[in-house]
């Protein structure tokens, strides 16, 4: 049975692959725009709880966080102040976005029904599918119970009274921890469906992704860092927050130590006996659509990765997934990281962060020290604290397109961060390849400097890790690809991350047609131009 819920996930990756080529069921929808779901969940009948501003707390800077080495022993415990910074910087309202671009949106962005506001983390499409709910403990700052982020009130929605993490310990086992407050990551699947249908599914869990690589920045930046549970009891999570698995559903857990009493470590014999929990949290949230829908290739790829039960497998397993790159090709070495051109504290950085949609300019080729500088902060993404993935292991890899880098050739490369340098695969003209291979309209890739393509062994990751083993992985492509976003702006480079490629032209033109390693997600690189109209409407 493992094998054939596995299969309908790889069956999945396949068809997302093949998109640019072979569209995607169902062919020819349209959104729905003016039924489309709110961009904030909102609980009726709770009372909300204001957090501090989230932008007083002061930070380490971009370049410490993105490019020198993660705290080391024991970190503070966390305060109310610095979950309140996790959460504003990361996935709270930062500002609203008016720049007149190539998207093609811009033109009822003026209108305040259609406002587009800004936060620290990219999404797919704009849409911020992804919902946080905190299960405080007694130790921590506020009453132990369930709460909801509402982005919109950056505040919290009390759904619960009552110390519940014990359900939480149970449903993460050891990946737990004796931590006294709990973060949980979950993704509404209309919020990102009703626009891209079964695409969805690939674009939602890179967004968790590259929420929990802003996670990881922001506690640096206060000197902390992160554990990320990725292998839990999905059903009692969502039946902790009242979730309907169908409709809403837990991606990730990150534990946060507030500095109470040690807690228990989660007992293996409970995993087995959860409590009822049916009906606890009832409470109603707003619904914008009038019509809702599912859509089968994500019911079945949802179903297929929560139906495998395989027990959490042993960090190590993952240095066998490291993409490996090939021993021949001329090496490049790069200039150091242009360090003191990367801006103020990682909160300001993240706070300037936007997508550079049509607005990249040939007249002024990408250095190659800001490429190298770009690529250094980027692979920071890679280090991180797993339950399934030592700290010191990426499960991604990453291939330049040079198309106007200064000194660089037109070509295909391979970035080796331990030695900080390329590795040429091809050398040849891409200019109008990407182009002819980009299948939207919002950039001229003729104009871009580069494209960042993020890479991964996604047959042998099912097949070590099983149906689950997709979200982990995309959950790393989706936090490389945030730190590329954050690298980018500290240095004041443009960029944007796109998924609009066809995936096989990439792949063949960075030599990856053999093999299982393939290319998931792509970042452009480039200087603005300087010319464009906009708007300052910071709200913090």
């Amino acid at each position: 049975m493992s094998e054939d819920r596995t299969q309908v996930v790889s069956d999945y990756v396949e068809s997302v692959f093949r998109r640019g080529r072979e569209p995607m069921e169902p062919v020819g929808f349209t959104p729905d725009w003016e039924d489309q779901p709110s961009r904030h969940k909102t609980y009726l009948g709770v009372r909300r709880f204001p957090l501090p501003a989230g932008t007083a707390l002061p930070l380490a800077g971009a370049a410490d966080v993105l490019l020198g080495e993660p705290p080391a022993g024991r970190c503070p415990a966390w305060t109310l102040d610095s979950l309140a910074t996790l959460l504003r910087l990361s996935y709270g309202v930062l500002d609203r976005r008016l720049r007149v671009s190539w998207n093609q949106d811009s033109h009822v962005r003026v209108l305040y029904p259609e406002a587009l506001w800004g936060r620290g983390t990219a999404s797919g499409g704009g849409m911020y599918p992804l919902e946080v709910y905190w299960v405080a403990g007694p130790g921590g700052p506020l009453t132990p119970g369930v709460y909801h982020y509402s982005t919109a009130h950056h505040a919290f929605e009390r759904l619960l009274t009552g110390d519940v993490t014990g359900e939480v310990r149970a449903a993460c086992g050891s990946g737990a921890g004796d931590a006294d407050g709990f973060l949980v990551v979950t993704v509404r699947f209309w919020k990102n469906s009703f626009k891209y249908n079964s695409f969805c599914y690939h674009v939602v869990t890179q967004d968790a992704g590259a929420l929990l690589g802003s996670w990881e920045m922001i506690a640096r930046g206060t000197g902390r860092r992160l554990t990320r549970v990725l292998w839990f009891d999905d059903e009692r999570l969502n039946r902790l927050l009242g979730l309907g698995t169908d409709d809403e559903c837990a991606l990730a857990v990150v534990p946060l130590p507030f500095g109470g009493p040690a807690r228990p470590a989660a007992d293996p014999a409970d995993h087995d006996g959860p409590v009822d929990l049916n009906g606890l949290i009832d409470r109603p949230s707003f619904e914008r659509s009038a019509r809702t829908r599912t859509f089968e290739q994500i019911e079945q790829v949802h179903h297929a990765v929560l139906a495998d039960r395989r027990a959490r497998p042993e960090p190590q397993a993952a240095r066998r997934l490291v993409p490996v790159p090939a021993a021949d090709g001329e090496e490049i070495a790069l200039p150091e990281p242009l360090t003191d051109r990367m801006g103020p504290d990682i909160g300001e950085t993240l706070r300037s962060r936007r997508t550079s949609f049509g607005s990249f300019t040939r007249s002024r080729p990408l250095g190659l020290d800001e490429l190298g500088t770009v690529l250094a902060g980027t692979v920071s993404g890679q280090r991180y604290v797993a339950d399934v993935v030592p700290d010191d292991v990426g499960l991604t890899g990453l291939y330049v397109l040079a198309n106007r880098v200064a000194g660089l050739p037109s070509g295909t490369y391979r970035y080796d961060g331990e030695g900080h340098r390329l590795r040429v695969v091809r050398e040849m003209p891409l200019a109008e390849k990407l182009q002819r291979a980009y299948y939207l309209s919002n950039y001229n890739l003729e104009q871009v400097g580069a494209v960042l393509a993020i890479s991964g062994r996604w047959r042998s990751t099912l097949d070590a890790y099983g149906s689950r083993g997709y979200r982990v992985l995309n959950s790393e492509v989706g936090a490389v690809a945030q730190t590329a976003y954050t690298a980018a702006a500290a240095l004041g480079v443009g960029c944007g991350a796109v998924l609009g490629f066809d995936n096989i032209a990439i792949d063949e033109w960075a030599g990856l047609d053999d093999g299982d390693e393939r290319t998931f997600l792509f970042v452009l690189l480039g200087h603005e131009r300087a010319d464009s109209a906009d708007f300052d409407y910071r709200l913090v």
